[in-house]
């Protein structure tokens, strides 16, 4: 039996901290992880994004880069073979496709409208105004309809003689081409979208509010804060991840989405006046039957939604930091 009642083990333990050689001891009930159990932990995100980057890469990625490396060919005798920038030198050529451009830019110009009326229609909705459960069926429910339908029915709604410029003509008001009149037909089919799509922003803005720190609004309110005061220094800055989604998704579905409403309210007139860059790569593609030049376009498109999704981007979050 050891001197003095002290066991081996702590003799040996304080043997062991006396000469600074220490030897590591396996946690009784937790076995010790080996080399391979690390590795396979290491592994493992991996393993479970691949299937998801595979299918990207082949139905995103692969087609994108066959559609580039296709504007680069030429069409009719040309078909297949190496023309350089000839088909992007003809975009900039084509009246029509600076027509659509320049259509981009009013969407740009537009797209704060489109993302502040579902923001501000759920925040109502959130701070739960009278009859608030309602108008959130109400508010989604054009997002169900199908395109065609709704051109179907604002071009009955917007006609010449239609209801709504019967309306005008009550209140002294007189009718307006709204969809043959070049100076707002553009204007027309973009609310329109902005009608029959809201909801789904609205429904992304209220799962940003579920985040909210409810503390800060009930602060906001013991300050005497009216409510856009609440809405700017409090709810915006909060919700900046939300809007930045808000805002990129918004633009992607209003320069790739509006197709079924410009085909069936406009087609794309008058005069060429409500083409969009996605309508002219269908026109290019179905009627012309210029592929290659379809390409290009759609190219373009690409880039821009690039470059305005990340110059968006970027914008809100230097206004979220100085907040």
């Amino acid at each position: 039996m050891p001197i003095g009642g002290s066991s081996p083990a702590v003799g040996s333990a304080e043997a062991e901290r006396a000469t600074g050689t220490e030897i590591e001891r396996p946690v009784r009930g937790l076995p010790g992880k080996t080399s391979r159990g690390a590795r396979a932990e290491r592994l493992a995100p991996f393993v479970l994004v691949a299937p998801a980057v595979l299918i990207i890469v082949a139905l995103r990625l692969w087609p994108l880069l066959l559609g580039v490396n296709f504007s680069f060919t030429g069409d009719g005798e040309r078909n297949g073979t190496a023309v350089g920038f000839d088909n992007y030198a003809e975009l900039l050529g084509d009246p029509l496709f600076r027509t659509a451009l320049g259509n981009v830019g009013w969407l740009v110009v537009l797209l704060p409208v489109a993302v502040a009326i579902p923001g501000l229609l759920a925040t109502f909705i959130y701070l739960r105004v009278p009859g608030h459960r309602v108008f959130r069926g109400v508010y989604f429910f054009p997002a169900v309809l199908s395109p065609v339908i709704v051109g179907a029915i604002f071009n009955l709604m917007l006609g010449y003689d239609g209801p709504l410029n019967t309306a005008l003509a009550a209140i002294g008001l007189g009718p307006v081409d709204w969809l043959g009149d070049a100076d707002i037909a553009m204007f027309t089919v973009t609310g329109v979208h902005i009608w029959a799509t809201f909801g789904m922003a609205l429904v992304v803005f209220l799962a940003g509010f579920s985040t909210l720190d409810t503390a800060l609004l009930d602060a906001a309110r013991m300050d005497g804060a009216s409510l856009p005061r609440i809405i700017w220094h409090v709810i915006i800055p909060s919700l900046s991840r939300t809007l930045q989604f808000v805002f990129v998704t918004t633009m992607i579905g209003m320069l790739t989405s509006m197709f079924g409403l410009l085909y069936v309210m406009t087609s794309g007139g008058p005069e060429g006046s409500t083409y969009l860059p996605e309508f002219y790569v269908w026109i290019q593609q179905g009627q012309m039957n210029r592929p290659a030049l379809a390409s290009a376009a759609s190219t373009v498109l690409f880039l821009i939604m690039l470059v305005v999704g990340i110059l968006q981007v970027s914008v809100l979050r230097r206004a979220g930091s100085e907040d």
